[in-house]
Order: C-alpha cells, then sequence, then structure tokens
C-alpha cells in the first residue's frame, strides 16, 4: 500500500516536480463573461487581459464534490491512502467539497486544510510527497505537513485592490480603510486570516515592505529553509525580491507566476512571498 498526494491548482509549483513527485492536482473552474474555463486553460498573461477587458469579475468556483469523489474511489482501488492537501478555506471551498467527496467515497482519504495558497501550498505538498515516495508513514508525513503549516509566513502585495472588492475579499482583510483603491498593500496569511501587514501609497511601499522582511529575518535566530516567490505580471520586482532575500537561505528561491484562480482577486502586478522556517 502506498499514500497518494492531491492538491488543487491554486498551488504554484515547478511543473517537473508534479511529475516526478506523483503529485494529483484537481483544477478549480472560473467563468469570464459567461464562459468556464478550467484553470490551466489559459496563459496568466491571456487571462489577465480577458479580465481586464470584462465588465465583470471572473466568477472562480471549487471542484464539484463528484469530481473528488470519483478521483479518490480511482486512486484507492488498490488499496492505496490519500492525503489531500488544499487552499485555505477562507479562500475557497475547496478543502471542503473535498471532505464531501471523501466522505461519500468510503475509502482511506485525510484531507487538510493548507492554511494557505500558492507556493506555502506547495512547501506542504510537495514534503508531503517526498516522505510518501520514501514510504513514510501517515502519522509522519501529517506530523511534517503540520509542522511547515506552523512555521510558515506569507506575505501578498496588491497594486490595486478592486479586484479584492469586488471579489467580497476585502471584508475579510482587517485594517483596511479609507481610500482603498489608491491603496499599494502588503497583505499577511497566517491561521487562514488575512491582515494588513503594510500599506502605503507609490512604489516605495513595496521597497518598505522588502526591507522590512530582510531586516526580520536577519534578527531572527529561526534557520530559514526555503523562500518561494511569486507574481501576476510584475516578474522585475520578484528579481529584485529574490536578489534582497537569497542571502537569508541556502536553497534557490523558487520564482515563480501564480496561478489565475490567485490572480483573479489580486490583479496585476501583485506579489507574494513565502518563507518557511526549519
Amino acid at each position: 500500500m502506498s499514500i497518494k498526494i492531491v492538491t488543487d491548482s491554486t498551488i504554484s509549483i515547478e511543473a517537473d516536480l508534479i511529475q516526478k513527485l506523483g503529485i494529483t492536482i484537481v483544477p478549480l473552474n472560473y467563468m469570464i463573461d459567461g464562459v468556464i474555463y478550467t484553470d490551466g486553460d489559459l496563459s496568466l498573461n491571456e487571462y489577465l487581459e480577458r479580465v481586464e477587458k470584462s465588465s465583470t469579475l471572473p466568477k472562480t468556483s471549487q471542484p464539484p464534490v463528484g469530481v473528488f469523489e470519483d478521483l479518490y474511489r480511482e486512486l484507492t482501488k488498490d488499496g492505496n491512502s490519500v492525503i489531500s492537501i488544499h487552499l485555505s478555506n477562507t479562500l475557497s471551498g475547496t478543502v471542503e467539497a473535498a471532505r464531501q467527496g471523501a466522505a461519500l467515497s468510503g475509502r482511506d482519504v485525510t484531507v487538510i486544510d493548507s492554511e494557505f495558497t500558492d507556493q506555502a501550498l506547495a512547501f506542504q505538498v510537495i514534503e508531503a510527497a517526498r516522505l510518501a515516495a520514501l514510504d513514510a508513514s501517515k502519522e509522519e508525513i501529517l506530523a511534517a505537513v503540520k509542522k511547515i503549516q506552523e512555521n510558515t509566513d506569507l506575505y501578498c502585495g496588491v497594486t490595486t485592490l478592486e479586484n479584492l472588492i469586488k471579489g467580497g475579499r476585502i471584508g475579510r482583510v482587517t485594517g483596511l480603510i479609507g481610500g482603498l483603491l489608491d491603496l499599494k498593500v502588503v497583505l499577511q496569511m497566517k491561521d487562514s486570516a488575512l491582515t494588513t501587514f503594510m500599506k502605503g501609497r507609490g512604489s516605495k511601499t513595496f521597497k518598505k515592505f522588502i526591507d522590512e522582511v530582510s531586516s526580520n529575518l536577519a534578527a531572527s535566530s529561526r534557520k530559514v529553509k526555503e523562500i518561494g516567490i511569486s507574481h501576476a505580471e510584475n516578474l522585475e520586482l520578484a528579481k529584485s525580491f529574490k536578489e534582497v532575500l537569497q542571502r537569508f537561505v541556502e536553497k534557490p528561491i523558487t520564482l515563480l507566476e501564480t496561478n489565475t484562480v490567485i490572480a483573479t482577486h489580486t490583479g496585476r502586478g501583485a506579489f507574494a512571498v513565502m518563507i518557511t522556517y526549519e
């Protein structure tokens, strides 16, 4: 018997690792002007162009419960078990759909709310898949995933709050008041909650952010295990962050485009910096 690892398409991960580690990814969906797409159908740039031409913000939706039920039955037909790790339930109903699918399947499936998304989700999924390939027990894998979850920071910067407002996410963010559309904001995600880490006007806000993160890392006694940086059509800024932060971690920083579902709410120009500690 082996353990199969499942996640969803809000994960940002290097393509070769998906196949190498045998990770199964269940796609979310989105609708632009009445047309339904599966996450991954469009490149990020093509997607953002269509969104910007649309009169309304695309609607995103989690995979149907039946998709999870069928997948779990298929993956466990030879006696395998499944660990299914998904984006935070504050961002999507995906993890709840997975739980319902697991219950309906009647199979040995453990569903985990990662409390994150993007590369912070990938930190957990990759470690789970790596340990599964080494024939670690379910208990060992779950303990390792929990440790990563408890030792991860996620920061997300947006150049406009328009999409967050349209998508209804802004009401879940603590500390944002007045003149919202003019603000550059860095949010922090911790324990599934979004809070305001920093806000200001102009590009100097993001320079101030990376300086503060660097100062915090330099003063901390915690050893950084891994750093991931993702972006939505803001490669130059992401590269500048990588240059600043690489000195704090031995492993090369992974620099990736974010996925279309996350970009729906953050808009063009957004970035995320995710740090996990030993």
